[in-house]
């Protein structure tokens, strides 16, 4: 796994102190983009938190998702939560260090009271005196946030800085893509009252495989007004993957008002990745888990057929344009505005979405603006599976044979790929395993890259036995 170190510099510690008119929490922030172009500690917001209580323990709940690992547990885990200034409402993010669970909290306009919130993205310090202080909060004492240095901070910039080195793998940024992409799927599938919610969270297994056959699924059914748990997706069931990875949301379970559950619809005994969503006053919480616990978001594929078209690349540098830290981004607006197919955007958005630039709010069923501080190449870089695929390609080890499909030539084997209704499948062992539950193979994925390239190219061969690579050069040729 690919690893680099990024440094996080604060102005100083972020703090929860007390004020003549109650508490005042200030969340010290690092580099990060706005309108303006990248500064060194942004601000986006100075105002009080209409629920205070609840606020703070919404955050210190991102913050254990952020420190936490479900699969792996004694590896280290720790990376400070994102946040994004859309205009109207705040939006902290963080991963678990096993990519197997995103957390988010979204501060929403109602729950913000007293200034305009500014536009950005950067990562905020939530240090552990600032976690044992935020937990200790109680009464109802008026919480003033300000998120980024205060003025004086602003001018003083030789002050004492204070610096985090923390290891960023690869697989998170592709984990923020892959969550992003497979809850665009997802629908409504069950949603409790504030009592039910309290009920049923408090009735889950604290301890992996707490009340589950050893590495059996767990599935919870709408049951009248709660959810019941059952070991078979029966229609309408919503998988719930290692059920102790929900603990988090025990941190505001008494702000509670209300649950609300997202997922895809049930095909076959085989797992799937489900979102939870707590409604609090003035916000939502949600955790996305992973379809297992040991199974993170960043191997899923569901971003790669996005990655492999260069359409989609240019595409989402038109798209790109056209964002403005929009809270809620509507493709179709975005398709009014850039002149293109309405798919063609949803394909440009997953592709920005692998440079985190773009979020989704299943909520809202919408995406939004944010801009984290990763190289728009680097996902593509290091996904395993398209640079396998691009390899394959490179080395003409792709014959295609209309109408079938394709052979693939990998190291001493071939792959025969097969084309059905728009869907591809294949021989290998990989969609033996996964039959498409995980993205395409590198064989699939390659087949698909040289039929788009033949499809392409003016007078590329398409009778049986076309290789793929004279298919992408006279694609390349086309483009010149």
């Amino acid at each position: 796994m690919t690893r680099t170190a990024h440094t996080f510099a604060y102005a100083r510690p972020s703090t929860l102190t007390s004020a003549g008119t109650g508490q005042a929490l200030g969340l010290e922030t690092a580099g990060g983009l706005t309108p303006a172009g990248a500064e060194a500690h942004p601000r986006f917001f100075a105002g009080f938190l209409s629920a205070p209580q609840a606020a703070a323990r919404a955050l210190l709940a991102v913050a254990d998702v952020a420190a936490a690992r479900y699969h792996r547990r004694t590896l280290r885990a720790s990376l400070d939560p994102v946040v994004t200034g859309n205009g109207d409402r705040l939006r902290f993010e963080s991963f678990s260090g096993c990519c197997g669970v995103y957390a988010r909290l979204d501060v929403l306009p109602e729950g913000l009271r007293g200034a305009e919130t500014g536009h950005g993205t950067t990562n905020v310090d939530v240090n552990n005196p600032l976690r044992e202080a935020l937990s200790r909060l109680t009464g109802d004492d008026p919480l003033h946030l300000r998120v980024g240095p205060d003025e004086m901070a602003v001018t003083t910039l030789d002050g004492p800085v204070v610096e985090k080195k923390v290891p960023l793998p690869d697989r998170w940024l592709r984990g923020f893509a892959e969550s992003q992409a497979i809850t665009t799927g997802f629908d409504l599938r069950a949603e409790l009252t504030a009592t039910e919610t309290a009920r049923f969270l408090r009735s889950l297994p604290r301890t992996p495989g707490g009340g589950t056959a050893s590495g059996a699924a767990l599935w919870v059914v709408p049951a009248g007004r709660t959810l019941r748990p059952t070991t078979r997706p029966v229609p309408g069931a919503v998988c719930l993957p290692g059920p102790e990875r929900l603990a988090a949301l025990q941190r505001v379970l008494r702000h509670a008002t209300g649950l609300r559950v997202y997922g895809p619809a049930a095909h076959g005994a085989e797992p799937t990745a489900s979102a939870w969503e707590l409604g609090l006053p003035g916000m939502r919480l949600t955790l996305t888990l992973s379809p297992e616990p040991d199974r993170g978001f960043s191997g899923e594929g569901g971003v790669l057929e996005a990655l492999a078209t260069d359409t989609a690349a240019e595409d989402a540098e038109l798209v790109s344009v056209l964002l403005a830290w929009e809270p809620r981004i509507d493709p179709a607006d975005l398709a009014d505005q850039s002149g293109l197919p309405v798919e063609r955007v949803r394909a440009a958005l997953t592709r920005l979405g692998t440079a985190g630039r773009v979020g989704y709010d299943i909520a809202e069923a919408a995406y939004f603006h944010r801009e984290l501080p990763y190289d728009a190449r680097r996902a593509e870089r290091h996904n395993p599976r398209l640079v396998a695929a691009r390899a394959l390609l490179e080395t003409g080890a792709v014959t295609l044979d209309p109408p079938h499909g394709a052979v693939v030539a990998s190291g001493e084997r071939r792959y025969r790929v097969r084309e059905s209704g728009g869907a591809l499948s294949c021989t290998c062992q990989w969609w033996a395993d996964y039959r498409g539950r995980r993205g395409p193979c590198k064989h699939a994925l390659a087949t698909r890259m040289a039929l788009r390239a033949a499809t392409a190219a003016p007078g590329a061969p398409s009778a049986p036995g076309a290789s793929a690579g004279s298919a992408a050069s006279a694609a390349s040729a086309a483009s010149a």
